[in-house]
């Protein structure tokens, strides 16, 4: 049977480079975490959330899955979402999309990959609710990443419009919902200018996040 004997090598040799910069690492890190932020982003093996943020274990709390889709029939992300909210008390709740997403791909090509044709219907609906915003534009390319970025947006309102987030809010607990996008090309995040921080400003961050391109401005 592998063992995969080259990934516990890694293992140690990562083990051994934490503590010699830091003996107490472990240690510390066992007693608790307390991160102050939620990842919701992409499974995508390229986009390493607590690297490209520059975050240590036990500084963010992540969840992901294929094209960070937020819906309010995933208990598995709910249940995230309330652990980090109610239980860890993060402040911050950040939806991150990535450029190149192959499950955005997937779901504006409408390609036949099985049952994950049934989680990608998610993301068509996000691309049927602004076809003609995307229409405008006058390539596939140009197309599928302003469906990233749209894509990020619809799902940070999903988030704002939870039960969790909407309590939080109501108990007057701060907590802010942001909408990034990451680009794969240049490792850079860009915000898309969607964050909430009240019920009251979801509609306004909502129509800010779908009015402007971040990719057009590149």
């Amino acid at each position: 049977m592998n063992t995969l004997p080259d990934l516990f090598d890694n293992n140690r040799r990562w083990a051994r480079q934490i503590v010699d910069r830091d003996p107490d690492f472990f240690r510390s890190l066992a007693a608790q975490q307390s991160p102050k932020y939620l990842w919701i982003g992409c499974a995508d093996s390229r986009v390493p959330a607590n690297e490209i943020v520059g975050l240590r274990p036990g500084e963010l709390f992540v969840h992901r899955n294929v094209a960070n889709v937020v819906v309010h029939t995933d208990l598995n992300c709910l249940s995230v979402l309330q652990f980090a909210i109610d239980v860890l008390k993060v402040e911050h709740v950040i939806v991150s999309g990535h450029y190149g997403c192959g499950g955005v791909r997937a779901a504006f090509m409408r390609s036949s990959l099985g049952l994950i044709d049934n989680w990608l219907r998610h993301v068509q609906d996000v691309r049927e609710r602004h076809e003609r915003q995307l229409n405008e534009l006058k390539t596939d390319e140009a197309q599928m990443d302003r469906l990233c970025e749209l894509n990020v947006v619809d799902q940070v309102r999903n988030v704002c419009s939870t039960t969790i987030v909407q309590e939080a809010w109501t108990r007057g607990q701060p907590l802010a919902i942001h909408g990034w996008i990451y680009d794969i090309h240049d490792g850079l995040l860009r915000d898309l200018q969607c964050t909430s921080t009240s019920a009251d400003e979801v509609a306004a961050a909502y129509a800010r996040g779908i009015a402007v391109s971040r990719r057009a401005e590149l």
